[in-house]
């Protein structure tokens, strides 16, 4: 076991302390051009892909799965945005690639001089690119002030230094009251001439949610000459405390920097209670920028190293790693270092025996992350899933999209069964196969009560009677967030695929009358296709076929149309297929869905011209939409019509998007959503069912790929993929051998992976008749 094995999997305080400690080269920074050094894999990652036109994504400094994500804030209202020239401080929560303002909690700023304005938009710092760097675990940038700032992370805290011209006047401006969200109340104290605590709650995302409370305590280097509080616009030197609801609150401290001038801090941060943001520090704390800086690179290092891919250019080999990056971020650390954590019935609990986890964005995060942390990371994915049956233990009911330690119930459906289902097919649920199915039963079968703040299946009611969830247009909200019946049809499609995964998971753990019972209603999908139109539409609560018939103008479903939402039948396309008029029917609206003649002349121009309309542009379409998650699976639908190579052809064109510049992302991240789409479908194996362990098969874009694999979950360790000479020409499957054997289905399992040391295909220029036989495809779920 390699020491860095025994760090990622340990978690503990003397586990952070010796990763602190090791003696590990320094982190080269690679700039917003993703120039790297030579050697390590960290050097090709570009922090800041996705920053622009977006993507949401952030460029600063934090650790695999860390609570703190230590990142300039810019006005934009997710965090940073890289066409804006003024930074308005740094700030210790931030989450990958959403599209509404939350975190953003505690934005320092470094200034000198008097203290003028209290509004971060006021006393902002220009900047400029040409002065700013970023790599994994570390930024920096010269501000205009003639301040440099750094920082870095730890899993719990976030280390700043800050290099300020010679000055008597050299301040820290430390904002509780303007965060990204919406802010309720704030408290903030300084405790000695080094030390400042706050307590910040806040709410909202996307809409108001049910308040939630970070404490966070910042400990500085060196005693600071004076310090004050303000509240609103008025200034206090010498206050010592200030306290405010929704208006601007903080502190400022300041130092003679005449002749030292750096000045560095660390942040700690709990979502339990300001003793357990003191553990944080005391455990993480305490230690150099510079060293932090090292071993939080070397944690990425570590991460980043389990995937060895060889071939491509730079730029491919920049992209890939940068996905690989993102899609490390989340989901969060949420309990300190002594275990505690806040549940979602605001009381606090203790985890043994596992580290809990938040921030679960899961109807993006099911279709794509979910699965290839399984894979890559297994021990944290088991953990990940503990964490959410613990949402149900403390709460009474699985989340939907969860922050921090409240429900938000943004998006629709039931996305929390596809990703339980999948970490139960991947093996992750031992010991814990029945708790999960009980609270999954529950979830399928029910609906919350009036009293609690998850919406669940909220239509179930509906759904379990008719068969379908009816699309009631103008209906008022019951509770904070999206309704499932402002988008009916979709919520209905999402439904059965998770009845489908359920099912599954019911038959294989011998309940077999709710096997037959969840198997059928994964048919529900049957009920809202109007075979006048030949598509899904949305039914009215009396059942009648409502909105446009026009499937591009359909109504009832979240992000999309019909057109595209189609295809989300993982679990019977043979069904689906024979329903649209057969094989031949569906290849045709499949090639017409990807505008295919063009995309076989320019696939790059036809992605981002045909498919990509405008990073929330969701509706009035008939083509694809790879910025967005209803239909990240379509491409694969062609191994089910019997032309898998057509497979290729629309994958390598959508990772055409994917660039290493920070207009590299045509929408969302999702929490790392599209990176791993990026990542699985650029590696050739692509969680084409989620929910189960079905993994589709295409080339890949690399000529070799090694996998170091967790041997407690994948005995053999390591899985190897070659395509050798893959190219944009040579780009079509002629043959695929698995540890020598001839292969000719289009699709692996779990357990063939487990079993798999090598995956290779054999690749050349014209299309073949690999993966065409009967039975190639991925079967349906019985």
């Amino acid at each position: 076991m390699r020491w860095t094995q025994w760090i990622r999997g340990a978690g503990t305080a003397a586990a952070t302390a010796a990763l602190l400690g090791g003696a590990v080269a320094a982190p080269a920074a690679a700039d917003g051009g993703g120039h790297a050094e030579r050697g390590r894999l960290t050097d090709l990652v570009n922090p800041f892909i996705g920053t622009e036109n977006e993507g949401n994504t952030y460029p600063g400094a934090a650790v695999p799965f860390g609570m703190v994500q230590f990142s300039p804030d810019t006005g934009h209202n997710t965090g940073y945005d890289y066409s804006e020239t003024h930074i308005r401080g740094f700030s210790t929560v931030h989450i990958s690639g959403v599209g509404c303002g939350l975190g953003g909690d505690l934005p320092v700023l470094p200034t000198t001089g008097g203290i003028t304005s209290t509004d971060n938009a006021t006393y902002a710092a220009e900047f400029s690119h040409d002065d700013e760097k970023a790599s994994p675990g570390a930024y920096e940038v010269g501000l205009k002030t003639g301040i440099k700032a750094e920082l870095s992370a730890t899993e719990r805290t976030g280390v700043q230094r800050y290099t300020f011209p010679a000055t008597d006047k050299a301040n820290v401006l430390i904002n509780a009251g303007q965060s990204l969200h919406k802010t309720v109340k704030t408290d903030v104290e300084i405790l000695d001439d080094r030390t400042v605590r706050t307590a910040i709650t806040g709410s909202g995302f996307c809409q108001d949610t049910k308040p939630y409370t970070v404490y966070t305590i910042t400990r500085f280097d060196r005693p600071f000459t004076t310090s004050g509080t303000w509240k609103g616009d008025a200034v206090t030197e010498g206050s010592k405390a200030s306290s405010a609801a929704a208006e601007r609150n903080g502190a400022f401290v300041r130092f003679d920097t005449s002749k030292d001038r750096t000045v560095e801090a660390t942040t700690a941060i709990s979502y339990v209670d300001a003793k357990g943001a003191a553990l944080n520090l005391r455990a993480e704390g305490g230690r150099s920028y510079d060293r932090v800086a090292r071993a939080a690179q070397a944690a990425w290092e570590d991460r980043l190293d389990d995937v060895q891919a060889k071939g491509g250019s730079q730029t491919l080999r920049r992209t890939f790693y940068s996905s690989l990056y993102r899609s490390f971020l989340a989901p969060n650390i949420g309990s300190d270092v002594d275990g505690r954590y806040t549940g979602w019935d605001q009381k606090t609990h203790r985890a043994e025996g596992f580290t809990y986890y938040q921030n679960w964005s899961l109807w993006d995060t099911y279709r794509t992350q979910a699965q290839l942390l399984s894979l890559l990371a297994p021990h944290e994915s088991r953990d990940m899933a503990i964490s959410v049956l613990k949402i149900d233990e403390d709460s009474g009911w699985l989340p939907k999209w969860g922050y921090g330690t409240v429900e938000t119930n943004i998006m629709t459906g039931d996305p929390v069964t596809p990703f339980l289902t999948n970490a139960y097919q991947q093996g992750l649920l031992k010991g814990y196969e029945e708790q999960a199915y009980r609270a999954l039963k529950k979830n399928a079968d029910g609906v919350p009560p009036a009293a609690s703040a998850p919406v669940g299946r909220e239509a179930n009611k509906e759904y379990l009677a008719d068969g379908f969830a009816p699309y009631i247009k103008g209906r008022a909200h019951v509770k904070p967030g999206d309704s499932d019946y402002d988008h009916g049809a979709s919520a209905t499609l999402e439904y059965a695929l998770s009845d489908a995964m359920l099912g599954q998971m019911a038959k294989e753990l011998g309940h077999e009358d709710d096997a037959a019972r969840y198997a059928a209603r994964a048919q529900n999908y049957r009920k809202i296709f109007d075979s006048s139109t030949g598509f899904f539409r949305a039914r009215d609560a009396n059942g009648a076929f409502t909105g446009p018939a026009d499937p591009a103008k359909s109504e009832g479903f979240h992000e999309g149309t019909s057109w595209q939402y189609q295809w989300l039948v993982p679990q019977d396309l043979p069904g689906m297929v024979s329903l649209i008029g057969g094989t031949e029917a569906a290849n045709e609206r499949l090639d017409s869905f990807f505008a295919y003649e063009q995309l076989l002349r320019d696939p790059a121009k036809t992605a981002r011209e045909v498919w990509v309309n405008g990073p929330y542009d969701y509706y009035n379409a008939d083509k694809y939409n790879p910025q967005n998650e209803p239909d990240l699976i379509a491409p694969y639908t062609y191994l089910s019509t019997g032309q898998p190579w057509k497979t290729t052809d629309v994958v390598h064109a959508a990772l055409t998007l994917f660039t290493d510049t920070p207009t590299g992302m045509t929408g969302n991240d999702d929490l790392g959503t599209m990176s791993a789409w990026n990542v699985l479908s650029s590696i050739g194996i692509f969680p084409v069912q989620p929910g189960t362990d079905t993994w589709s098969l295409s080339t890949p874009v690399f000529e070799r790929v090694d996998l170091a694999l967790d041997r407690r979950y994948y005995p053999k360790g390591k899985l190897t993929v070659r395509a050798p000479g893959t190219s944009e020409s040579a780009r079509y499957i002629q043959s695929a051998r698995t540890d020598g054997t001839a292969y000719g289905k289009t699709y692996l399992t779990t357990e063939d992976i487990r079993g798999t040391r090598d995956l290779f295909f054999e690749v050349g220029t014209t299309p073949s008749e690999w993966g065409t036989s009967a039975d190639a495809a991925p079967p349906a779920l019985k």
